[in-house]
Order: structure tokens, then C-alpha cells, then sequence
């Protein structure tokens, strides 16, 4: 990710927004995350007559001494057009050497509301496609909200607090749909205010995510509050963290003098808080010594307690705390049952499931005995193994194992043998312990002839070094199954005299003895054993002498990788240059019949392949040779591998063990991609992720595209994949946890300038990046906030990779990296561990995200209702059947024609009930319909605390029912969520019944797949006519089953 020496010098990021908050000591609060999220969408530099250099919020903060009188200089009215043309201001880089921050972190609704009193700029958004400056603040009293300059009546330019019905994050109001510049505002930085008995907005953008945070959580802990906000405020100061520090304090001051020492004050701060580092710690207590004139080291409770909050307190928890918690200072069990059903994607989730967490992660007595989830148990919550990105339940063996090998992508390991390079490197056995005890399934040995008659394994006509065969046989007999219980499959290359061949013969079977798969394969089947039924075996892959051979031994041919390397090393050409035939050489017959499943044949071509090769036969692909068959041949490489085996292994010209990409060619199917396991890298953590997700047993079942015998696929097309619907990954990158200096990187001393990359691997129409702002001098705590958008068009191989950089000029050093499938991903809050180069777990190192996954049709972008909506009608796109011009099967494809479009009408009609309800209720694209129901119940309620709306069952269905007058924007809530369950109702009523009709044509139409070629030669199809034919009936037959 490094980038060129040449493009060393960038431009500096812009320079943080700063918001003074009252009542706190020792003056500023800058808004962590400020620093790099800049506008948030929008331009910083005003347009002509809008506020520069000397608007309100500069004022505020750089010349407050000018006076309120200062403000009125300022245009009263002006408004912001994005010109893509301005550049932000620039700042260079600079390195503090204190501790000591120049911000406080919000973590309290005190700091919120103190911050809300100084009052921020924000940007008011007009439906218009225009967008204000203005300078927005809280009354000193707390009653009202007000904003300035404005055109209206000092009066009129507020809002009472006690008009306000709900505070939405994101645009997710009409106004915001409306407006021309929507997608240059960034969802992370827009709120809008719901007030009146209209339900008015009053949309708004912030400079930065955190400024957004801080006015929401404020707004919506006041609304909770009303009158009794101050009170409240006063009261509650954090009660349970404090009484639980009080109780941890007072166990450790055992000499009773409420005071303890340096040392033992940093030691419980890391105790509870592994993850932050001691000299921080022990910096920050002597920084605030300092600042208070105190002689001594020695602590006390308040001083613990301040430390604590400073530097335990993670801002982007508490602001969803605040979100989801009834009081907005803890969750209780109903408050943290809503989190987890409508956040966390659980299902039957019960207050006593809650409790549960409860009890696990609270650690104070007080929050446990009450059923309360205080800040840091929920951050406990947030950072164990449940919120973890990864699916637990694909932590074990949880794909059907039952199916043919060859439908398996198989872990697989090249050289094994290998610790370095593939011409001059060590060989070791620990090259094969390493490799099983990581679930691989398919272990390579290169056998020669060695001294006292023993063989030994090394890369022949190389200078690698040698291990003795016996030794190799050893260690995979106690680590074959450590790992996996599913088969090991040794792929040998023997090179050994017919006397050589006997010890190994002797090794194999007394060593591994009844591992060894041995039963001949069964001539009335057409496919491979599953792994369920191999469990426990050794596969032998090699060259095998003809059924008829009854001498004891054969002439076969020499299929070795070695010399084919060796002779482009000791060439002058590259890839292209031409590799002397095979030779042939003497083989054993009683080693012969070792190998049974895993027959080793040379590959001539596709259609010789389909017509002769035995489904126990197993082809080698040299790495170019297969990129060949996967750019010119991709339907047919598909095909091929549906019913046997094939391996890639590198190219020669790789003899520093780099690797290859396996995704270039487990997208074509093939099972075996043989891995340098020792050279770490962007190629392995593909690999490593990928096998993680069935248990990590070293097999994972392929994509159902490419197993089903009559389907359409072409790996290569950058288009959506027939057959698969494609679905929608929005990720929101929100913050970092203790990410390590990168190692070499002593030039920039302890700093660290994170940045995320969000990679996205797979077919070709899958493959993205994205990448977040850069947080500077933050490598603790760097506050991201950043939301990207991803289309998966083949879901099953894709794999989303993380990536953490720090930016430098000279070139940005790797931080840390987590690489995981798409189907393995949990929705909501996670937390992703981070992995070094070379694979090892970084301690306490993580990034803080939300995830959504939506279909492509639930998921877009919000837009106007009305027009829009019935243009998407009228521009529905329905699937059709392609023309093969073989009558009797076209009229059996026209049948579906009907019910394709029924089937397309009933889920789209569905779909355009449920985005309406969507935005009425305030919710973005991506919200499920839990969300939409909680952020409804905020209006189930009048200004008399009377129900105005009940869910009640009719006809099995959840209905709402009015409870006397509504205003407007219920009644539409009411009128869209009927005709959603309206078109719940009619799916549900037709669905089975035209799913039939699409099933009937399915059966009927594979009644002539096995004489397609038949019936096409009668319809005088041929060459190309032929194979288009062909084509077009996978094709439809795939349409057939999506429809369904």
C-alpha cells in the first residue's frame, strides 16, 4: 500500500474545528475526530457573501473578546454551493511531546449539553438544493434552541426544547432527499430536528461526526428530561462508574490514607483497561500533578477517578449508549433487548437474555444487582468474542460435508517443505507442522533418491536443502488430523530409483498404515467420495500404472515442477520460453496402488478432458497455464471443475515464494491452489480468512453456481451473476483501539497517523477499495466515523479485507489487517481484531464498525416519493429467456415468461411499500424493519402521554390502529404501513403458487438436457450455433431458479 517515492509530498490534512465547552477546566474542548473529517461533505471555504475567516463559529472560538456585537458584521443571510474546485486549509505536521491533550473527550451528558450552551456552526439545509451558515447554540436556560444570522425575528429563529418529537441521525428527512447537493453531505455528519405538532424539520449538517454526536445525544437526553434536564445532570454525574472506581480504589489503598501509589494506580488502570499503555498512565497522573502544583507522587480516589474517565472513556460507546438507553446513563434490560434485536440482528432476544449480558459484563455490583449496563460494561460488551465481527457459528464445521470432494475448495500448501525461497532455501519439517496445525488439507513432498538408501524430499535441480523422507511421514502421522478430521491429500512427486521407491512403500505403510485410502474407485459412480466420507484419511496423489499392468513396476511419465523451474532460471526467457517434455521414468506398482482417488494425469484440453478423464483423475495447472484457461476458456474451466479435481500451483519464475492470488482462480472453481505458506502477505491473509469460515477444517464448500450441473457462470464477466442476488455492504468505519507503531518506522519515533483501507476481493465485478481520512498523532483512540458502500454481486466468494496504514511521507507502513469472508460478517456494532504481517494477533489492537447488508432492491439511495416511484415501475426490468432455436425446448422456456413476471411484480411491489415506511419513519435505506418499529414508538404517544397509535392483530397480521386524531405525518405512516402489509399479504397469498408454475417449466425444460446436442444437431446447430445454444439453455435454466 506503500505509495511511490515520487509522490512522497501531500497535502496536509485541514485543520481541526474547535468548539469551546463551558464548565470544564483548563479551557477547550476540540471535537476529537474533527481533525480530518473537515466539512463533512461540504466546502469550508464559503461561497460569495457567506461567513469567511470571520464568521460566528471563528469568532467563537479565536476572538470571543470582540463581543456579540462582533456578530452583527456578518451577512444576515448567505448559503453555501459545493465548488469542488476550493481547497480545504492546510496544516503541517507536527509531534507533541506531552501527554496532555488539547481536547476532552465527551463522554457525559454534562459535556454535551456544555458544549451545546457555547454553541457550534452548523449548516442549515434548505429544500432548495441551497445550504446556510448559521451559528446554532442552547440557551443558557435550556428551554429553547436558537440560531443566528438569520432573516426572522429573534424570536422566531428558535425552537422550544419542549416542541422537539425526535432527533434523526443521517439525511432522513424529505428535505434532505430533496436537496441537490445530498450526496455531497456526509451521513455521518447530518441530523435533523422534528418539532411541532406538524412534525416540521429543521435539517443540519456539522463541520465533523463528533459535532453531530454531541448536539443528538445532548438534544435527545433533554427531550427525555424536559424541565428536569439540570437536575437530572446534577444528580447522576456518572453514579455507577464512580461508585465502582470508589470500591477498587478503597481495595487497593490498603494502608487506609486515601491515597496509593504511582505504580499501583497504573497497575489497576491497566488491569481494567489492558489495552492502554503504562507510560501513558503514568504521564498522565504526573501531567495532572503538575498542573495542580502537588508534591508527591501518591494518587487519590479523585485523581484515579479523573484519569480513569480521561483516558478508559471511549466518546463513540457512550454516544450509542445515549442512543438506545431510556435514561441515557445506563441500559436496562429493555433498553439492551432493543439494542440487540434491532442493532445486533439477534432473534428471540428476551429481558432475561439480557440480564445475562448483564451479569457477564457488568462490573460494577450496583449496575449487576439492578440489571443495569453501565458505559464500561457495555464497552466490555462491545469488545468480547459475542461482538465480534466474525460468525461464531462458523468457527466450527458448519457447511454440509457431505457433498463430492471435488465441490470443496481444499487448503493447500505448495513446496511444503519450504521456510524461504524455491531455489537456494532451507528445507525443514517444520514447513509441514506449521502448514496442518493451520488446516491444510493438501501437503506437497518432492521425493528423490538419498544417501544410505534412505529418499529424501528437496526441489530437485535446485540448491534447497534435503530432509529425509521418513522424517516428513513422521510428522504428518501425529499432525494430519490436529487441525481437521476431514482428508489429507499428500501430493508426491517421485523422482526415486525403483530400490528407493521400496522404502518409501515401507514408510507409507507402516508409519500411516491404515490412514491410507486404499479402496479402488467404484466404477458405477460419476463423482468423488464426500469428505464426510473420507474423514481420517490420507489420499496419495501421483502417477499410477494402467488396470492391465501386471509386472511389478511401469514406465510412466516425470511431471516435475523442479526442472521446469530450473530450466527458466537457467534460461534467458521468461514465462514464454519452451520447457523440454516430460520424461518418463520407472514406478512401482505396490507404490501404484497407494494412489486411488487421486490419479495424477496430464491436462491436454477441455473437450478431451470431458469426453475420457476419469473423475478420480487429477490434473496440475501451472499458474500461467491456468490464467489462460480462466481469460480464454471460463465456462468450460467451470464445468471442468464441477466434476474433478484440479491444483495450481506457482509459476517458476515465483523463486522468491511469493505468491499467487487464489481468488483468481477459486473463481473458476478450482479446488487446489497451492500456497506458499511461508511467505506472508496480501495472498496468504486471502487464504488464511477464507478457510476460517467452516471451523477452519481446511474445506469449504463452493458457491452452489458453480457445483450445480446445468447453471450459468462466467468468472470473468464484471457484470451481476445470473442466478445470485446481489446484496449491498455498508460499512461505517468509527474508530481504532491501540494500534502499535509499525515495526521499522523509528524515523517518525512513537506517532502514529492511522488510516483504514475497506478492500473488497472477489469476481471482477466485486472488487473494490475504499479508504477513510487520515487521523493524525493518534494511534490510541483515532475517531474515524467514515461510512463506505459496497455491491456484491457474488456474495459466497467474497472476502472483505481491513487494512490499517500509517500515512507518512516517505511511505505509509503497515499497521495491522483482518481479512474475512462476506458470509461470515455480522451485522451491527463489531469489533475487528487486527493481525500482523506475519500473522500474529496484535493485543488489544481493533477497529470499531457498523455493518449493514441489504439486497441491492432495499438498499439504495433515499430518494422523492411519488414521480420516482412510479418511474421505477414503469423502468422494472423482468427477467426473460434466451432463444436456443430448438422449438420444442423454446416453447417449453416461453411458459415461464408469465409467472417470471408475476414473481418480479409481487417482490418489487413488496419493495416499494417498504422504502416509503422507511423514510416516514425517519430511517435510512439500510434499516431493517425493527429499527423503523422503534423509531415509530417515539410518536405512539401525544403530548398527554395518551396512546395515538396500537398494534393489534388482525387476520394474523400486526395492524395500526388510530387512537383519535392523528396529525398529517402519522396518517401517512398508518396509510403506507397498510399497503405494506397489504402486499405482504398478496406475496404470501401467490407466492407458492407461482413458484410452482416457475418449478413446473424448470422440470420440463431438464427433460432435454441430456439430448440438447441431439436435438440441436436435427436443427442443423453447429460450431458456434452449437455452443450459444448450450449457453442460453444454462442461462434460462439459472433465471428458472432465481425466479423461484
Amino acid at each position: 500500500m506503500a505509495e511511490p517515492a515520487a509522490e512522497c509530498v501531500r497535502a496536509p490534512p485541514p485543520q481541526p474545528v474547535a468548539v469551546r465547552t463551558g464548565g470544564v477546566p483548563g479551557g477547550e474542548t476540540r471535537l476529537e475526530g474533527s481533525v480530518s473529517n473537515g466539512n463533512c461533505g461540504l466546502p469550508s471555504t464559503p461561497g460569495p457573501g457567506s461567513p469567511g475567516p470571520d464568521s460566528p463559529a471563528v469568532r467563537e472560538v479565536n476572538a470571543s473578546a470582540a463581543g456579540p456585537d462582533a456578530k452583527s458584521e456578518i451577512p444576515r443571510r448567505s448559503s453555501i454551493i459545493k465548488d469542488g474546485s476550493r481547497q480545504r486549509r492546510e496544516r503541517k505536521k507536527t509531534v507533541s511531546f506531552s501527554s496532555m491533550p488539547t481536547e476532552k473527550k465527551i463522554s457525559s451528558a454534562s459535556d454535551c449539553i456544555n458544549a451545546m450552551v457555547e454553541g457550534s456552526e452548523l449548516k442549515k439545509v434548505r429544500s432548495n438544493s441551497r445550504v446556510y451558515h448559521r451559528y446554532f447554540l442552547l440557551e443558557a436556560d435550556m428551554q429553547s434552541l436558537r440560531w443566528e444570522p438569520s432573516k426572522k425575528e429573534s424570536e422566531k429563529a428558535k425552537i422550544d426544547v419542549k416542541s422537539i418529537k425526535e432527533v434523526r441521525t443521517g439525511k432522513n428527512t424529505d428535505i434532505f432527499r430533496a436537496n441537490g447537493v445530498y450526496d455531497q453531505i456526509s451521513e455521518d455528519c447530518a441530523f435533523s430536528i422534528i418539532y411541532g405538532e406538524n412534525f416540521e424539520s429543521l435539517d443540519l449538517v456539522a463541520n465533523s461526526a463528533d459535532v453531530a454526536n454531541i448536539w443528538v445525544t445532548g438534544l435527545r437526553y433533554m427531550i427525555s428530561y424536559g424541565k428536569h434536564t439540570i437536575d437530572m445532570i446534577e444528580s447522576s454525574q456518572d453514579n455507577l462508574r464512580s461508585s465502582w472506581l470508589s470500591e477498587i480504589f478503597s481495595a487497593a489503598d490498603i494502608r487506609n490514607n486515601k491515597e496509593i501509589s504511582l505504580s499501583s494506580a497504573t497497575d489497576l488502570i491497566k488491569r481494567i483497561n489492558p489495552g492502554v499503555k503504562n507510560i501513558k498512565v503514568e504521564l498522565k497522573f504526573k501531567e495532572f500533578h503538575k498542573a495542580k502544583d502537588k508534591i508527591g507522587s501518591d494518587v487519590t480516589k479523585e485523581e484515579f477517578i479523573e484519569v480513569f474517565h480521561d483516558l478508559c472513556t471511549r466518546p463513540e460507546i457512550y454516544f450509542l449508549l445515549v442512543q438506545f438507553s431510556s435514561n441515557k446513563e445506563f441500559l436496562d434490560t429493555k433498553d439492551l433487548m432493543r439494542f440487540l434485536e434491532a442493532e445486533q440482528g439477534m432473534v428471540q432476544v428476551s429481558e432475561e437474555t439480557s440480564l445475562e449480558v448483564i451479569l457477564k459484563y457488568e462490573p460494577s455490583k450496583e449496575g449487576r444487582v439492578n440489571g443495569w449496563l453501565s458505559l464500561d460494561g457495555f464497552t466490555n460488551y462491545l469488545t468480547s468474542p459475542e461482538c465480534h465481527i466474525f460468525d461464531p457459528e462458523h468457527k466450527k464445521v458448519c457447511q454440509d460435508m457431505t457433498q463430492p470432494i471435488s465441490h470443496y475448495y481444499i487448503n493447500s500448501s505448495h513446496n511444503t517443505y519450504l521456510i524461504e525461497d524455491q531455489f537456494r532455501g532451507p528445507s525443514d519439517i517444520t514447513g509441514y507442522i506449521r502448514a496442518l496445525k493451520m488446516g491444510c488439507r493438501s501437503v506437497e513432498l518432492d521425493v528423490w533418491d538419498g544417501p544410505d538408501n534412505e529418499p529424501v524430499i528437496y526441489t530437485g535441480h535446485t540448491m534447497t536443502s534435503q530432509i529425509v523422507f521418513r522424517s516428513v511421514i513422521d510428522v504428518i502421522n501425529r499432525y494430519a488430523f490436529v487441525a481437521s478430521d476431514f482428508p489429507l491429500i499428500l501430493c508426491l512427486e517421485n523422482h526415486c530409483s525403483i530400490k528407493q521407491q521400496k522404502v518409501m512403500v515401507q514408510h507409507l505403510k507402516k508409519i500411516l498404515g491404515d490412514k491410507i485410502h486404499t479402496d479402488p474407485p467404484k466404477a458405477d459412480e460419476n463423482y468423488l467420495p464426500s469428505p464426510s466420507d473420507l474423514k481420517g484419511k490420507i489420499l496419495l496423489k501421483g502417477k499410477k500404472l494402467p488396470a492391465n499392468c501386471t509386472g511389478t513396476e511401469g514406465d510412466v511419465t516425470d511431471e516435475d515442477e523442479g526442472a521446469e523451474m530450473s530450466q527458466r532460471m537457467n534460461s534467458d526467457g521468461g514465462e514464454q520460453q519452451n520447457v523440454s517434455p516430460p520424461k518418463r521414468f520407472q514406478l512401482l506398482k505396490e507404490l501404484s496402488d497407494l494412489v486411488t482417488l487421486c490419479k495424477s494425469v496430464a491436462f491436454k484440453d477441455f473437450q478431451a478432458a470431458f469426453q475420457n478423464q476419469k473423475y478420480w483423475e487429477f490434473c496440475s495447472f501451472n499458474e500461467a497455464f491456468a490464467s489462460r484457461c480462466t481469460s480464454d476458456h471460463p465456462g468450460d474451466f467451470v464445468n471442468y471443475n464441477k466434476k474433478f479435481l484440479a491444483r495450481v500451483y506457482p509459476s517458476p519464475m515465483r523463486i522468491d515464494s511469493s505468491n499467487m492470488n487464489p481468488q483468481d482462480f477459486w473463481k473458476c472453481g478450482c479446488q487446489i491452489v497451492a500456497m506458499n505458506f511461508q511467505t506472508p502477505g496480501l495472498m496468504m491473509d486471502l487464504d488464511i480468512g477464507w478457510f476460517r469460515q467452516n471451523g477452519n477444517c481446511g474445506y469449504v464448500l463452493r458457491p452452489a453456481i458453480m457445483r450445480e450441473e446445468v447453471s450459468y457462470f462466467r468468472a470473468n464477466s464484471k457484470d451481476s451473476v445470473p442466478g445470485v442476488s446481489p446484496q449491498l455492504f455498508h460499512i461505517k468505519i468509527i474508530s481504532g483501539q491501540n494500534f502499535p507503531k509499525p515495526k521499522g518506522s523509528g524515523a517518525k519515533g512513537d506517532v502514529v497517523d492511522p488510516y483504514v483501507y475497506v478492500e473488497i476481493h472477489g469476481i471482477p465485478a466485486d472488487c473494490a477499495e475504499q479508504k477513510t481520512k487520515t487521523v493524525n498523532q493518534n494511534g490510541d483512540n483515532p475517531i474515524f466515523d467514515e461510512s463506505f458502500e459496497f455491491e456484491i454481486n457474488l456474495p459466497e466468494l467474497a472476502m472483505v479485507r481491513f487494512v490499517v496504514l500509517d500515512d507518512d511521507f516517505i511511505g505509509d507502513e503497515f499497521i495491522g489487517q483482518y481479512t474475512i469472508p462476506f458470509e461470515c460478517i455480522q451485522p451491527g456494532f463489531r469489533h475487528v481484531p487486527l493481525y500482523s504481517l506475519t500473522g500474529d494477533l496484535l493485543p488489544h489492537a481493533w477497529l470499531f464498525v457498523h455493518v449493514a447488508i441489504t439486497n441491492r432492491r432495499g438498499g439504495g439511495k433515499p430518494h422523492k416519493r411519488g414521480l420516482s416511484v412510479r418511474k421505477a415501475k414503469r423502468n422494472r426490468e423482468y427477467a426473460t429467456m434466451r432463444i436456443l432455436v430448438i422449438k420444442a425446448v423454446d416453447e417449453v422456456f416461453k411458459t415461464a415468461m408469465q409467472p417470471l413476471k408475476e414473481a418480479t411484480d409481487l417482490r418489487e411491489n413488496m419493495q416499494s411499500t417498504i422504502v416509503p415506511f422507511k423514510e416516514l419513519c425517519g430511517q435510512p435505506a439500510v434499516a431493517n424493519l425493527m429499527q423503523c418499529i422503534l423509531a415509530l414508538s417515539a410518536h405512539l404517544t401525544g403530548a398527554d402521554g395518551s396512546a395515538l397509535l396500537l398494534f393489534n392483530l388482525s387476520d394474523q397480521y400486526p395492524m395500526l390502529e388510530p387512537q383519535g386524531v392523528l396529525p398529517d405525518v402519522l396518517k401517512k405512516v398508518v396509510t403506507t404501513y397498510e399497503s405494506m402489509i397489504q402486499a405482504s399479504k398478496v406475496l404470501v397469498d401467490n407466492a407458492d403458487i407461482v413458484c410452482e408454475r416457475i418449478l413446473h417449466t424448470q422440470r420440463a425444460a431438464m427433460e432435454f438436457h441430456e439430448n440438447l446436442h441431439d436435438l440441436a444437431t436435427k436443427e442443423g446447430l453447429k460450431g458456434r450455433k452449437l455452443i450459444r445454444a448450450v449457453e442460453n439453455f444454462s442461462w434460462n435454466i439459472t433465471i428458472l431458479k432465481v425466479g423461484v
